[in-house]
């Protein structure tokens, strides 16, 4: 994509806000084209879509295509595509940081917000955009500061989230009653940039506080967002494998569709109005639950405890054994299966290639031992009969790696999950009220009206 401006920044009245222009206006030019579509949609209303079941009533909404979501869409035997791209072909197409070898969050980002690939010189501006807003106010840091270590990262990170609320340029705008509809989307945009800059910050004080480290805290407007969140969690400046895992762990997590917690909280929330810090907030807490946010911690427990349990020398022939005696004593497999997907989750694919590549990661016995489990647990589990899909998601091996790298708190594995997928749910955010999206009202039947209805089947 060629530069539209300069790379600058625009400051805000309420309060200093800087955003990259070129940002903006790409957002700001694909809105009509975006307008356009959405009101041909709109007036076919009544065009079927699929018909309802029970199942997906009383089932979690499962497979039930209610709700619109643009950058994201997730199929059973293809995996995650970001408007039509596969992962493989971001990492090949995105830019990528200045060190290292992977893509930058901030490309996603674009991306996301743009559908269009930015060039190096927009996203490294992107980059020193972001660093520059990245302080933390300080009633927030304030507030982080004095919570008990004891306290769950998640719950700190949503209410760190919440609590920039206060400077949140879109419920200023509302409550000031001057803003058209139209333009919801522009201090939603500038909330967006706010709270990505921030969500570094705020992960990297939590992990000090929770850990009794050294609390300074300072962003480079040189470094892009994964690198001045390694420096400030404190990892040395030449771990550049581990910032390079971050780059495409958050990445690649950015975005999976909207009908996961996190990513349905958000756009449920925003649809009240909510700004994107309540929104984001409620987001978070979905995600700190442990049939969401939580798997990759309890999928590296499982492998941690299967080590322990297993010769030294391991083959293939343990570790059916051990999924065997535990499938047996009716116990689950971390890290298998997953809602949408029935083929292996190519983020699971991507990690697995990452650390393929690097000598002291495949020579890890944990990493060994996760990527002999990929072979081994499908055909068990196939075997067992009760699983719809064998094959393992990402959270099987993201654990592993980062645990590697020497982040060994497992409680704060969401957290980094909780920096990542901030890059789907906001760009849904500002999209949402660039197209108008109404309040989400779906229709609730009793137990008794379900009875009823079954009864007259």
């Amino acid at each position: 994509m060629r530069s539209l401006l300069p790379s600058s920044r625009l400051i805000r009245s309420a309060g200093v806000r800087h955003s990259s222009t070129d940002l903006k206006k790409a957002v700001a030019d694909a809105i009509p084209g975006r307008r356009e579509i959405f009101k041909e949609v709109k007036a076919k209303g009544d065009t079927p879509v699929q018909q309802t079941t029970v199942a997906n009533v009383i089932g979690g909404m499962r497979g039930l295509k209610a709700m619109q979501w643009d950058a994201s869409v997730l199929d059973a035997n293809s995996g995650i595509r970001f408007y039509g791209l596969t992962i493989k072909e971001c990492l090949e197409k995105l830019p990528k940081g200045k060190t290292g070898t992977e893509i930058l969050p901030e490309s996603m980002l674009w991306f996301l917000l743009t559908r269009q690939i930015p060039s190096d010189a927009q996203v490294h501006a992107l980059s020193r955009d972001l660093a520059a807003q990245g302080e933390l106010p300080a009633h927030t840091r304030a507030m982080l500061d004095s919570l008990p270590k004891t306290l769950h990262p998640m719950t700190q990170m949503a209410m760190a989230v919440a609590s920039l609320n206060h400077d949140s340029a879109f419920e200023q705008a509302y409550s000031a009653g001057k803003l058209k509809k139209a333009d919801y989307w522009e201090p939603a945009f500038d909330d967006t940039l706010s709270i990505i800059a921030k969500l570094p910050t705020i992960a990297a004080v939590i992990y000090k506080n929770v850990h009794g480290l050294d609390t300074t805290i300072s962003l480079s407007s040189d470094l892009d967002l994964c690198s001045n969140m390694a420096k400030m969690m404190g990892w040395p400046e030449q771990d550049t494998d581990f910032v390079d895992l971050l780059r495409l762990y958050i990445a690649i997590h950015g975005d999976h569709e909207g009908g996961n917690v996190s990513a349905h909280t958000s756009h449920l929330v925003g649809s009240a109005l909510s700004d994107p810090m309540l929104s984001y907030s409620a987001a978070l807490l979905g995600l700190a639950g442990p049939l969401h946010g939580l798997a990759a911690q309890e999928a590296l427990r499982f492998v941690l405890e299967m080590q322990k349990a297993i010769p030294e020398n391991f083959g293939k022939d343990d570790i059916e054994n051990y999924l065997w005696s535990k499938l047996n004593a009716g116990q689950v497999i971390p890290g298998y299966g997953h809602g949408v997907l029935r083929v292996f989750d190519p983020r699971f694919e991507t990690l697995q290639d990452w650390g393929n590549t690097k000598e002291k990661v495949s020579a890890n016995p944990a990493y060994r031992l996760v990527r002999m489990l990929s072979e081994v647990a499908p055909g068990v589990l196939t075997t067992h009969g009760k699983t719809k899909n064998p094959y393992p998601n990402v959270d099987a091996t993201s654990g592993v790696l980062l645990y590697h790298h020497g982040l060994t708190d497992f409680n704060f594995y969401t957290v980094v999950f909780g920096v990542s997928r901030a890059l789907g749910c906001l760009t849904q955010y500002v999209w949402s009220r660039a197209l108008g999206l109404p309040i989400e009202r779906p229709k609730s039947l009793s137990l008794d009206d379900l009875h009823k209805l079954v009864k007259s089947s």
